[in-house]
């Protein structure tokens, strides 16, 4: 359970990161504590699109990844970061990434914070 909350901690802080840099990465609300259940929602549907179909995505990539060497997985967390965006539309959250390129960009600076956030924080069971 604590390494559920660890990970989510990290999403948000990551995603937080990302909506505070880039312009096109948007979360709106009300008030400060909407904005910030907004954010532990979309960081909680973040994981579980990144639980459930990025395996599927990087095995069907797979010759992609042996390709590029890798590199790919940053254009399949830009895809995981717009589905996110996606799916949050549809079940009606105030969170939006404008642009393919936004989302690289986003998806660059989310791996990065979620890495220093896994680093700092402890999640053992």
């Amino acid at each position: 359970m604590k390494n559920f909350v660890v990970k989510t901690t990290a999403n948000a802080a990551a995603l937080a990161v990302a909506i505070w840099l880039l312009q096109d990465i948007t979360l709106t609300g009300t008030g400060t504590g909407r904005k910030v259940l907004t954010l532990i929602l979309v960081a909680l549907l973040f994981g579980l699109v990144n639980f459930i179909v990025k395996p599927v995505v990087k095995l069907l990539t797979l010759p992609l990844f042996v390709l590029t060497l890798g590199l790919i997985t940053l254009i399949v967390n830009a895809l995981m970061l717009k589905l996110t965006s996606s799916l949050a539309g549809a079940v009606d959250l105030s969170f939006h990434v404008e642009g393919f390129w936004t989302a690289v960009l986003g998806a660059l600076i989310i791996s990065v914070v979620s890495w220093a956030m896994h680093v700092a924080l402890p999640d053992e069971d």
